[in-house]
């Protein structure tokens, strides 16, 4: 009797905070706004590689710098993403959703009409910035909003596929508007869509905030953002010389900052990122190897678009299709990985992976100036989505095993956060390695006709990009294998990825 009455009180109880949730009434529609947001997001970190070497052309970008269109938003984006999540809790959601469109509308509208390098840089940044803001807020309103374990299930369903394909929705709107209209509009189109967000958000969207502590950690949000911003710099100096003063000093200060932060994370009371999230066996694999995925989502294929239009001539839009194969691969493995990993659990899947990828990107490798696509690039960029897709559900799965409830958000957030910081470091890399290669290109071949010289260089760059990014995702398996621990019981349950994303 008192079990049945402790049930019907379970029930009354939950009734209640379904219906005491403010958004209850309108859930489906704010589904429909955070979904519009979360595209918008996600179309930002790929639309612009289409349109790079019309803006490079434009604005007189050198081939050392133009990765930064793509490196500003990638490293201001996950450097300020957990400092972003802390603010939507405690400031408040709504709020932070509003701010962080308007600021991502204005931000998006000053690159599309950016006159020199040095604007469409800082638009960049002001982008990742905002959308570092406008993220968590957008995850956390829809976690909140839906508290129904069923229709929770169904919205975070939507936003996971959105979040899957939105890089290929990316690929080819950014060619459609490069080549029909003009780069400018790979910016300039978040403005219409930030605006009828802003709208729709204050007319539907009740305030929520976290109760209890909010202190900040304002500090360590600086040192971090200094760490990586250094990094990153130190790497893209790396094209003048591996030893040079410059890269030394800044690759060195970054490292250091890294570590000082790290110190201040274990002596803090409320820290940005608790260490006992990364310092796992298991955890902290999974979040190298979501750094790793992040230098070849991000760097790898954006040399690849610029392969496609440089040296095959292809124009945006085709250069977007070329470009699908990978977005594809990975949509097919992730399903098949989330259907095997309950049955053999997440080491194998996250074992064998990376090495697909890496034998897809050594393919790479036989591209020449005049290479069929069909017969040498499309088979190789299937297989690199293939492993990578294997790759990306466990990892997620196994970034949350053993989180406590009060720190799943961080650990959630330090997936997005180390996939973006690892972009933003790949492109860097990978833009040092093809510079030095195209300038020893150069000195070993100085009587080769221009037009020649020009695209065999180009070629020479991408083969050297394509070498190094397989050796950065060969190298997750190594660690997977050896150090993580993990079996298929010890996966968290499905409330908890459903926070996840």
């Amino acid at each position: 009797m008192s079990d049945a009455l402790d049930g019907r009180t379970s029930a009354i109880k939950i009734q209640n905070s379904v219906h005491d949730n403010p958004n209850h009434a309108r859930r489906w529609l704010v589904l429909v706004i955070i979904a519009a947001t979360q595209l918008m997001i996600v179309l930002d970190a790929t639309i612009v590689n289409i349109a790079l070497p019309q803006a490079q052309t434009e604005l007189g970008i050198s081939d050392g710098n133009r990765t930064w269109v793509v490196t500003a938003y990638a490293l201001s984006f996950g450097a300020l993403l957990l400092l972003g999540g802390r603010i939507s809790d405690y400031w408040g959601r709504r709020r932070s959703f509003l701010v962080g469109m308007a600021g991502f509308a204005v931000a998006s509208a000053v690159g599309g009409i950016a006159q020199e390098s040095w604007q469409l840089f800082a638009a960049r940044a002001g982008q990742g910035v905002f959308a570092a803001l406008l993220a968590p807020a957008a995850l956390a309103i829809l976690t909140v909003t839906f508290t129904e374990p069923k229709e929770r299930a169904r919205a975070f369903g939507v936003f996971g596929a959105i979040a899957g394909g939105g890089a290929a929705v990316g690929l080819l709107l950014g060619g459609v508007l490069t080549e029909y209209l003009s780069w400018r509009w790979c910016l300039l189109v978040n403005v219409p869509v930030a605006v009828i967000a802003v709208v729709a958000a204050y007319a539907v969207i009740e305030e929520s905030k976290a109760e209890g502590d909010t202190r900040y950690d304002i500090p360590g949000a600086i040192v971090i953002a200094l760490g990586l911003g250094s990094l990153v710099y130190g790497f893209t100096r790396a094209e003048s010389g591996w030893g040079s003063l410059s890269t030394v000093v800044f690759i060195g200060a970054g490292v250091l900052l890294i570590v000082v932060f790290g110190f201040m994370e274990s002596r803090s009371g409320n820290p940005l990122l608790p260490l006992r999230v990364l310092f796992h066996r298991d955890r902290g694999p999974a979040f190298f190897a979501s750094m790793m995925v992040g230098t070849v989502l991000v760097g790898a294929t954006l040399f690849l678009t610029f392969y496609f239009q440089i040296v095959l001539q292809y124009s945006p839009v085709i250069a977007g299709l070329a470009s699908m194969p990978i977005t594809g691969g990975i949509f097919v493995t992730a399903g098949v990985a989330s259907s095997l990993m309950p049955k053999f659990g997440p080491k194998p899947l996250m074992s064998l992976g990376p090495l697909m990828s890496a034998v897809g990107l050594l393919m790479l490798l036989r591209i020449d100036i005049d290479t069929s696509y069909w017969t040498h690039v499309f088979p190789a960029l299937v297989l690199v989505g293939l492993g990578l897709g294997l790759l990306i559900i466990p990892l997620q799965n196994v970034a949350l095993i053993g989180v406590p409830d009060h720190d799943a958000g961080a650990a959630s957030a330090l997936v997005n956060a180390t996939l973006q910081v690892g972009g933003a470091l790949g492109a860097a890399i990978f833009t040092s390695v093809y510079t030095s290669t195209k300038q020893n290109y150069l000195l070993d071949n100085p009587l080769a006709s221009s037009m020649e010289r020009l695209f065999h260089e180009e070629v020479a760059g991408y083969h050297s990009v394509f070498a190094i990014a397989a050796v950065f995702v060969a190298v997750i398996s190594p660690v997977v294998f050896f150090v993580v621990r993990a079996k298929k019981d010890d996966l968290p349950d499905g409330e908890v990825l459903v926070h996840a994303g």
